[in-house]
């Protein structure tokens, strides 16, 4: 029961626990290029009804540009208490504290910013499980996160170049896009104002859950649960003159039933009706449905089945959207006139509807499995921003005064052309993935897949309003670019039409090794750069903007005794420069190696 932050997938980790008798220890360290090193210690066991474990881990590296320095220390535990042979207790913790330099985009600028990112982020969960009867079962459990984010601009970077309003510019540059499109100049690095600049960020979350299923007869078990969530945000930052805080409570009912027919035929109906206190009501109907064609044998075909899904779900919106809503900021500024003028809402929830069907196809007694599904989602109301000096150009029939009197409501905003957040955007995408998985022996094992995604932009409010303003849309070489969304009819940023991955792992007494790799074509994007005017001469048309790229990973580990093995981790084997989006450099071939001490091996893995 996963709520309405997985509106079409979700993401699921566990956290080991001990299984020895006596404790058992992990120890290991490495060390690699670019400065990385990595120290990781963990002791877990059993003892009568209880079982725990403890883990700690520290990482550091430089990295390859300048201020781009990371460390993170994580700390997890996991203790568990058999009550009886029906109930369980368990506890959990997650704590993780982090610190980076952001250069940011390095390409467009060749000078790195003074800037810094800290967090501090604890999870924890305590779980009561108890197997009432045979065919009830019961959870009730309570979490919390306590998420901490601290962002500092130190000073005011640049190459020395300054426009006529004091804003630092970047090297002069020439940016080219996977599209062979070019463009020279320079874009602006920092705005002028007041050093150090920052902000923070506090997300603190409670939230109950009951979960119960019953088995009514084997083929048929019902589930019923209620999530009840409370959440205090804190959003501070100077520069915008923004001090906010909220607290929301949401609380939703979920239902489903799962059964089978003959061991042939199984089914999943249900959904939930989720009550948030920024959206009002909403509900989630799901439907799932598999099919043996040809139930599992041996011989070269032997298996088939046919699989269906659907399902509708929404996302509550990030603290920030909610903060920066372009709505509340009118509404604040006394200008709800305005924000009717312009067709523009409180905020409601982002919207999904997917439908997904397939085959899975085994072959030779099950040793090579194929899969293939079609998948639809239509995603709506999706949150976008709009920047404020569009948003001040839209209104050609103001008055100079009154639309003076907008720029100086929107202040920062409009200084720095800033977004404010509205449900303008709606986009579909649909597709094929397929994958391919095969065992050749005991030692070495395949997988592979391929993704087509056709998506199109439906609705954008940036898109659909620029081309109702005469000379304000940037072109390049007469190209429409969307500036800080994607244009109506063209396909959302960063989603790359084919991608694919190949993985193979060989396995032996005392060596393991593992291959991994992944694909990705050409995908749309901006720049996003503002020029010294704050125009768009720095743009480059959208259309395959970004790299195609292809990752390779090598990894491995040997046994030289029982207890201590040595293992090495190489990635990015081509080097590749252009896995993240245009602008920002990624990291060349980075190895590591290093030692590892295990007492009471497997114990907790």
């Amino acid at each position: 029961m996963y709520g309405a932050g997985a509106a079409s997938s979700v993401i699921s980790l566990t956290t080991p626990r001990g299984t020895t008798s006596f404790p058992s220890l992990l120890v290991q360290a490495d060390a690699g290029n670019f400065n990385t090193s990595r120290e990781e210690g963990e002791v877990a066991g059993t003892r009568d009804r209880l079982d725990y474990l403890g883990a700690f881990s520290w990482l550091q590296t430089g990295n390859s540009l300048p201020n781009d320095e990371f460390h993170v220390a994580t700390t997890a535990a996991n203790i568990g208490y058999q009550l009886n042979g029906t109930t369980q207790l368990r506890g959990t913790l997650h704590y993780g504290v982090d610190g980076a330099g952001v250069p940011n985009s390095w390409d467009f600028y060749q000078v790195a910013d003074s800037a810094t990112q800290k967090d501090q982020d604890l999870f924890i969960s305590g779980v009561i499980d108890n197997q009432t009867t045979p065919s009830l079962h019961n959870k009730l459990l309570y979490g919390a996160t306590r998420k901490r984010e601290q962002y500092n601009q130190w000073t005011q970077q640049g190459s020395g170049v300054f426009d006529a309003y004091g804003d630092s510019m970047g090297d002069l540059v020439t940016i080219t896009g996977a599209n062979g499109d070019a463009v020279t100049g320079r874009a602006i690095l920092d705005f002028a104002g007041v050093y150090p600049s920052g902000y923070q960020q506090v997300s603190n979350r409670d939230q109950v859950v009951y979960q119960g299923d019953y088995r009514f007869t084997p083929h048929i078990t019902a589930l019923a649960g209620f999530r009840f969530e409370q959440e205090r945000g804190l959003f501070v930052d100077p520069s915008y003159y923004t001090d906010e805080q909220t607290e929301r409570t949401n609380y939703d009912y979920l239902a489903a039933i799962h059964g089978d027919f003959k061991q042939r035929f199984f089914y999943t109906l249900g959904g939930s009706l989720e009550r948030y206190s920024l959206f009002g009501t909403q509900t989630s109907p799901r439907a799932g449905m598999s099919f043996f064609a040809v139930k599992p044998r041996k011989g070269v075909l032997s298996g088939t089945r046919i699989l269906f899904n659907y399902g509708d779900g929404v996302r509550e919106a990030k603290l920030t959207e909610q903060f920066g809503s372009l709505y509340q900021f009118l509404a604040n500024a006394k200008l709800v006139s305005l924000a009717q003028q312009l067709q523009i809402g409180p905020l409601a929830a982002p919207a999904t509807r997917s439908y997904e069907g397939g085959v899975e196809q085994t072959f030779f007694s099950n040793r090579l499995i194929f899969r293939a599904n079609y998948f639809h989602n239509q995603f709506g109301r999706e949150i976008e921003s709009v920047g404020a000096k569009l948003l001040v150009s839209l209104l050609t029939n103001l008055s100079p005064t009154e639309k003076q009197e907008l720029i100086t409501a929107l202040g920062s905003y409009y200084q720095y052309d800033s977004g404010l957040y509205v449900n303008t955007e709606a986009f579909r995408a649909q597709g094929v993935e397929t994958t391919l998985e095969s065992g050749i022996g005991r030692k070495l094992f395949f997988r592979g897949g391929y993704t087509y995604l056709d998506g199109v932009v439906q609705r954008s409010f940036s898109s659909d309003n620029e081309a109702l303003i005469g000379g304000y849309a940037p072109t390049y070489k007469g190209i429409p670019i969307g500036w800080y969304s994607p244009l109506v009819g063209a396909r959302p940023f960063r989603r790359a039409p084919h991608t694919g991955f190949m993985t193979a792992t060989y396995a032996e007494h005392k060596f393991t090794g593992v291959f991994t790799s992944g694909f990705s074509s050409r995908s749309d994007d901006s720049t996003y750069l503002l020029d010294a005017d704050f125009g768009g001469s720095m743009l480059l048309p959208n259309r395959n903007l970004d790299y195609g790229f292809a990752k390779l990973d090598l990894g491995g580990s040997y046994a030289l005794l029982p207890w201590m093995s040595v293992y090495g981790q190489a990635e990015n084997l081509l080097s590749q420069h252009h896995i993240a989006p245009i602008g920002y450099p990624s990291l060349p071939m980075n190895f590591r190696a290093g030692l590892r001490f295990e007492v009471g091996k497997g114990s907790a893995h």
